[in-house]
């Protein structure tokens, strides 16, 4: 029997894991997904959710950074401009990238949709996998 506690445990967990705070996103979907694989579809936006607010707070963190010329190892990020934030789901990564979308100012109507885009693709490939992984 789950209690009440699962949702908002598994969108803390995908919040912190978009943040510079450690978390585990991942293992909090497949743990709610074991016990309720019926409500697969409400877990990944809970998830997803969760993680796109993290990555908007580590967006708004890295717009509070000084303006300095861009390294050129990340000129690439300037060249793909907001869709680079697909990757926004990339552990470590990810959160550099949503660091970066703030420090160059990107807009916010355009770091949103690829940033929450980049989240739900991630919860939505990890379905599957956990579905396959316990049988359900």
């Amino acid at each position: 029997m789950m209690d009440g506690w699962w949702l908002p445990g598994l969108f803390a967990s995908a919040f912190l894991s978009a943040t510079l705070l450690p978390g585990n996103s991942e293992a909090a979907l497949a743990a709610y997904l074991y016990q309720a694989p019926q409500h697969w579809l409400l877990a990944v936006l809970i998830a997803t959710l969760g993680n796109s607010l993290g990555g908007v707070v580590t967006v708004w963190m890295g717009r509070r950074l000084p303006r300095k010329e861009l390294p050129a190892r990340a000129a690439w990020l300037k060249r793909w401009g907001p869709l680079a934030l697909v990757l926004s789901w990339v552990p470590v990564a990810g959160d550099a990238l949503c660091a970066g979308a703030g420090w160059l100012r990107w807009p916010w109507r355009q770091v949103l949709p690829w940033l929450v885009i980049g989240k739900l693709l991630r919860y939505l490939a990890l379905v599957p996998l956990v579905r396959a992984a316990t049988g359900h």
